[in-house]
């Protein structure tokens, strides 16, 4: 079967393109152990634009793309944040990204595969048309079930299943990893059991928490440990000015402090993080995408004794001086992945949410006329929305809502 949508490919001048492509149908198993299935039929009706589409557009301009690609391919049809409908069901729905011969895709091993549709070995939702696992295609809460028309403010607010989710299992992982680091530390300070030292080991974690770096992946895990810790301390640092929409909003949402690093050298930064903490930190989640993350954690000692680094940025080099490292007692942790749970997680949390306020809109007409000027130009350039998404079938959305 053959669709439109947009697609990766190798060139160094026009590595993503848009045009009829030739669907495929692999059967793919959601975990292993689990029967291999061919994928349903599926619409794609709206979707959300990530980074990692921005990095995939680049790896293709260096050629890099190869592992990528589905498997006899030369082309992955981009797209991972959406919403689907699918016709044999009568519903709309949210694609698990994530499957493969793994028995929990956050922590796949050497002898474990997986795939990840729109980014790694599986065709995505940039498409009229595709087909997925139909274990893979979630249920939206149910008062939705028999709806139509989605309403536009959902539409844009479950564009973020897939970030969200992410931020729901670095909570689980900041949480897990607290525990574990500190709770000797609280049974020796309190004199009491193991089972109240956990629990102030995994509370206290969030004493003086420093998120580096304000996009969607900052804002999520910002709201995250907030719902869930509502005494946490948590101060946001990024480049932009204090004054601006994201800014306001963020902290609207978080309760969070701010701190503007404009102007301010890698020390100077440092000390006010220090300074408006009330101390050095106990928690340090690095979503910048830049190496001045770890720098200022590490070699600035922004990070405090027993605190843990959350390494989540992509691409920067992370680097240490192993004296105060190991002295220090340290721990730093890398995990960029979700299971079911943290996806249906937040599907519930987004649909009552305030996020569909930050998403803007690009025309469908004008993303396809040329894709790498959209993408270069419009949806990831200096002045950009915090998030851009669009409106890939208006059959199925009711923008009036």
């Amino acid at each position: 079967m053959k669709t439109y949508g947009t697609y990766f490919i190798n060139d160094e001048k026009e590595p993503v393109r848009y045009g009829e492509i030739n669907l495929i149908n692999p059967a793919r198993q959601r975990l292993r152990g689990e029967p291999l299935k061919v994928g349903i039929e599926a619409r794609p009706v709206f979707q959300g634009f990530c980074g990692t589409d921005f990095e995939l557009m680049h790896m293709g301009q260096r050629g890099e793309l190869d592992k990528k690609f589905p498997s006899g391919e030369k082309r992955l049809i981009n797209g991972h944040e959406g919403v689907v409908w699918v016709p044999s069901e009568n519903r709309f729905a949210i694609v698990l990204i994530r499957g493969g011969d793994s028995f929990d895709p956050t922590r796949y091993t050497e002898d474990e595969s997986y795939f990840e549709y729109g980014c790694d070995g599986a065709d995505g939702l940039f498409c009229d048309k595709n087909y997925f696992n139909p274990d893979m295609l979630l249920h939206l809460p149910a008062e939705y079930d028999g709806v139509k028309k989605l309403p536009l403010s959902v539409a844009k607010r479950l564009s973020f299943a897939d970030p969200y989710a992410c931020a729901v299992f670095q909570l689980e992982r900041m949480e897990d990893i607290g525990e574990a680091q500190n709770f000797r530390v609280e049974m020796a300070k309190h004199g009491c059991s193991e089972s109240e030292a956990r629990a102030k080991a995994k509370e206290n974690i969030f004493a003086r928490t420093v998120i580096f770096g304000l996009g969607m992946t900052g804002l999520f895990i910002g709201d995250q440990i907030r719902r869930n810790h509502p005494d946490a301390k948590i101060l946001f640092v990024a480049r932009s000015g204090g004054d601006t929409y994201k800014v306001r909003f963020s902290k609207e949402i978080t309760g969070a402090d701010y701190l503007c690093t404009e102007g301010l050298s890698q020390a100077e930064t440092a000390a006010k993080i220090i300074e408006k903490l009330g101390g050095r930190a106990t928690l340090f989640a690095g979503t910048s995408g830049t190496e001045t993350e770890s720098r200022i954690a590490f070699e600035h000692r922004v990070l405090g004794c027993n605190g843990i680094y959350d390494s989540f940025s992509l691409g920067p080099k992370v680097s240490f001086d192993t004296m105060p490292f190991g002295f220090e007692n340290h721990v730093i942790f890398a995990s960029i992945n979700f299971r079911q749970e943290h996806m249906e997680k937040a599907i519930k949390i987004l649909v009552n949410s305030r996020f569909d306020e930050v998403v803007e809109l690009i025309d469908k007409d004008e993303f396809i006329k040329n894709p790498l000027d959209a993408y270069n130009d419009k949806i990831y350039c200096k002045g950009a929305p915090l998030k851009t998404a669009v409106i890939w079938n208006k059959e199925y959305i009711d923008e009036a809502k």
